[in-house]
């Protein structure tokens, strides 16, 4: 008898499922193409299928693959904007936080409470609290409460009592402050399955490679399956071109100049582990460009972020050691025992999508998006923060609707909860008694109840059935077999590195990157895709010299040579 809420078989993102989207992509005339499976893309596939409309979805890599699984992982207002006075971005993206803190996605998005520490006593106080009280007001904008605590003045008692790791002398006390956070990656992936659920045609691994145009008129795009290699046309009413960095060349397809420019800004972070420092607190620091945000990460810290212009290859950003120098001292500026590099166990670099012309800085760039119809039939989007995405997505949408000569709804995303999220505070109620009839220890079905929420029952159905899809990977003791065997079955996954880099987060929480996890994952996820040895072996190398290159990138100079030695591990080739 099945423990928590079933979810129907037709939330699958698996082989086959992936075999008939193409199927329909060919055959059927859809209403709307997205074109790119960020967060972006895969918001706005939700939001035009939950109106009614045909829509498909393609992405040249994995869902989230850019930008989206690489971030900060905070769901928040952007409490440095107030200084900038974008009291408008400030309180949308505080009602968003709301939103999917509580309704929409409640399993995926939790409170996370972060510390400002003081340095003077009086004026700093007084300044910093009158922008804390403004960031509580602007999270009741419409009309609920925000789902997370006010605010709270701290002595400097009080503050070594919550985070006995500080430097005495960093700081006379402190304010603290809630935001959200999310592991961005898998928020992703559970919004792709959600809008397929809807009814949206969705596949990874198809790369659009030119637009199909009548006159100027954009009607389709031409695409290539990346696993097959077949090649083939989608046609479509409209199409919306939400592919992030990549916004600029995606639109020169078209032979479209564009009415603006999206510039990279790249953003590296450290995992660091949990034990190194002793904090029930995140942090928000100043630094002399931005602020460095130290965030508690399940058993580790992730710090970042920086903020420097990357001209160089946009699909692997590349940290270099200046990267990671700067954060630990900036880090270091505070904490009583300072962290070396040894304490690194895991570094990522993504790129902001910025919108460029405002200012040579990136860090002054705009964070608001853009939605342009910038020829007929091609809707663009870009600009824009994480957490504002469905806003994003509702905007583009709504574009692209009002050329469709039909009498369309309105945006429904609001109101409709991501799969795994009716039902979860019941089931985490039952936790404890899950965990018995399992054989499992609470934390692991906690583990399990905050990555999948009520679809954790299929992951339970794994488990009953092959009981040592039960056991820790290798190197990664906070992921089981049975995680891998689901991404690949009903996540999307296609690659040994989808799994490790994004459906779990192993490549940056192990020690060694998911280099032990690596065989055994693949042979898990042999079962489903089918794969001989020979495939078997050429996934794990293909990782294994993903995480070589990755490491060697990190003790590079600067970004050119850290550019070009990850480059050194080609792409995933096809290998059918």
């Amino acid at each position: 008898m099945s423990t928590l809420k079933t979810v129907t078989r037709s939330s699958k993102l698996g082989p086959e499922e992936r075999d008939a989207a193409i199927t329909a992509l060919k055959e059927k005339e859809l209403d709307i193409l997205v074109v790119g499976g960020g967060i972006v893309g895969t918001g706005s596939a939700l939001d035009a299928a939950t109106r009614g409309l045909r829509v498909g979805m393609v992405e040249a890599r994995d869902w989230s693959s850019g930008t989206s699984s690489r971030s900060s992982k905070l769901v928040h207002g952007g409490i440095r904007y107030l200084e900038q006075l974008d009291f408008r971005l400030v309180r949308e993206a505080l009602k968003e936080r709301g939103l999917l803190l509580q309704r929409l996605a409640p399993h995926l998005v939790k409170p996370v409470r972060f510390l400002y520490p003081l340095q003077k006593r009086v004026i700093e106080r007084v300044y910093v609290g009158a922008g804390m009280l403004l960031y509580d007001i602007f999270s009741y904008t419409g009309g609920r409460p925000p789902g997370v605590p006010h605010h709270r003045h701290l002595s400097k008692r009080q503050v070594m009592r919550m985070a006995p790791s500080l430097a005495n002398d960093a700081l006379i006390g402190g304010i603290t402050y809630y935001d959200a956070q999310v592991d961005d990656a898998r928020y992703v992936s559970v919004l792709a399955r959600t809008a397929s659920f809807y009814g949206a045609h969705v596949a990874s691994r198809v790369r659009v490679e030119g637009f199909i145009k009548v006159g100027q008129r954009v009607v389709g795009v031409h695409a290539h399956d990346l696993e097959t290699g077949e090649k083939f046309d989608i046609r479509a009413k409209q199409v919306v071109n939400a592919t992030g960095v990549w916004t600029d060349d995606t639109q020169a397809m078209v032979g479209e100049r564009g009415q603006f420019k999206v510039r990279a800004s790249k953003g590296v972070h450290l995992v660091v582990p949990r034990d190194r420092f002793q904090s029930k607190l995140g942090l928000l620091l100043r630094t002399e460009k931005s602020v460095l945000f130290v965030i508690p990460w399940g058993r580790h810290w992730l710090i970042g972020t920086t903020d420097t212009d990357w001209n160089l290859d946009k699909a692997h950003p590349a940290a270099t050691a200046a990267d990671i120098d700067y954060i630990l001292e900036h880090v270091n500026s505070v904490l009583a025992v300072p962290l070396t590099r040894d304490d690194v166990e895991g570094v990522f670099a993504g790129l902001r999508p910025l919108l460029a012309g405002e200012s040579d800085q990136t860090s002054k760039l705009s964070r608001e998006h853009i939605v342009a119809h910038s020829v007929p039939g091609l809707v663009v989007v870009a600009g824009g923060k994480w957490t504002t995405y469905r806003i994003m997505a509702k905007d583009a949408i709504d574009e692209a609707v009002a050329a469709l000569d039909a009498n369309v709804p309105a945006s429904a995303t609001e109101e409709i909860a991501l799969l795994g999220a009716e039902g979860y505070q019941a089931a985490w109620n039952k936790r404890a008694k899950i965990g018995r009839a399992f054989g499992m220890h609470k934390v692991r079905i906690e583990h399990l109840l905050n990555r999948y929420g009520t679809m954790t029952d299929e992951l339970l159905d794994l488990i009953r059935d092959d009981p040592s899809l039960g056991e820790a990977l290798p190197g990664a003791d906070d992921y089981i077999g049975a995680e891998v065997v689901y991404a690949a079955s009903h996540e999307g996954a296609l690659h040994l590195e989808d799994v490790l880099a994004r459906r779990t987060r192993v490549s940056i929480e192990a020690w060694d990157r998911g280099v032990s996890a690596a065989p055994v994952a693949a042979a898990l996820m042999a079962r489903v895709h089918g794969w001989d040895q020979e495939r078997v072996d050429m996934e794990v190398s293909n990782y294994l010299n993903r995480v070589a290159a990755e490491r060697e990138s990190q003790t590079m100079p600067d970004d050119a040579s850290a550019d070009r030695v990850r480059l050194e591990a080609p792409d995933i080739v096809n290998a059918k």
